[in-house]
């Protein structure tokens, strides 16, 4: 990659910058010993949710409430995040995150529990937005067998990805997961994709 490319992308990552709930919950994730979504990336999920006017969200991982605020940020007014994530700890962080921006209690839905126990349960066609940000890489194929049912026509799928696909030389079982939800997703007759290089990288879809 020339350098070019390189500070050109280094610029869009920091072309948005974040307000200071959102650093504040960034400081979080990290004292817990996540890797935060990166700025890039959250700019790019904020813009999805406002272009379509997400009312109901579907969030797999809380990350500590990073991309739970950037999605808040573009959601309606009224609209309802729902947040899965299996441990305490980051689902009191994502609490404490969305009660410091001062999100009202009604807007937010953090459930605790494994996400493909969790799926199963919500309702088809019910969702506008389904995001994965901290969940099992090697569960994305699941993930997005539920995604295909929970999203409405038109609604949004978006998968944190990781920028090993990229390199032939990566062979581990969970960058070969990512490759295959990749093609599956490209190749399914339900959605248009692609993939973005913000941050590590995002997985993006629409529900035909």
């Amino acid at each position: 990659m020339s350098s070019q490319k390189v500070a050109a992308w280094a610029y869009a990552e920091e072309f948005v910058t974040p307000g200071e709930h959102v650093e504040q919950a960034r400081r979080r994730s990290e004292a817990l010993g996540l890797v935060p979504l990166g700025n890039g990336a959250g700019a790019a999920l904020q813009v999805l949710a406002a272009a379509t006017s997400a009312k109901a969200v579907m969030e797999v991982g809380t990350g500590a409430g990073v991309s739970g605020l950037w999605l808040l940020g573009g959601m309606a007014g009224d609209g309802v995040l729902t947040t899965i994530d299996p441990e305490t700890e980051h689902q009191r962080a994502a609490r404490e995150a969305f009660a410091a921006a001062g999100v009202a209690h009604q807007r937010t839905r953090v459930i605790a529990g494994r996400a493909l126990e969790v799926l199963p349960r919500m309702t088809d066609g019910a969702y506008d937005m389904v995001v994965v940000v901290d969940g099992d890489k090697q569960e994305y194929p699941a993930y997005l067998e539920q995604a295909t049912r929970l999203l409405r026509r038109g609604g949004t799928l978006v998968m944190q990805w990781s920028d090993k696909v990229a390199d032939p030389a990566a062979r581990d079982a969970e960058t070969k997961t990512l490759r295959d939800v990749g093609r599956a997703v490209r190749d399914h007759e339900h959605f248009t994709v692609a993939l973005l290089p913000m941050s590590t990288g995002l997985l993006i879809a629409a529900k035909r």
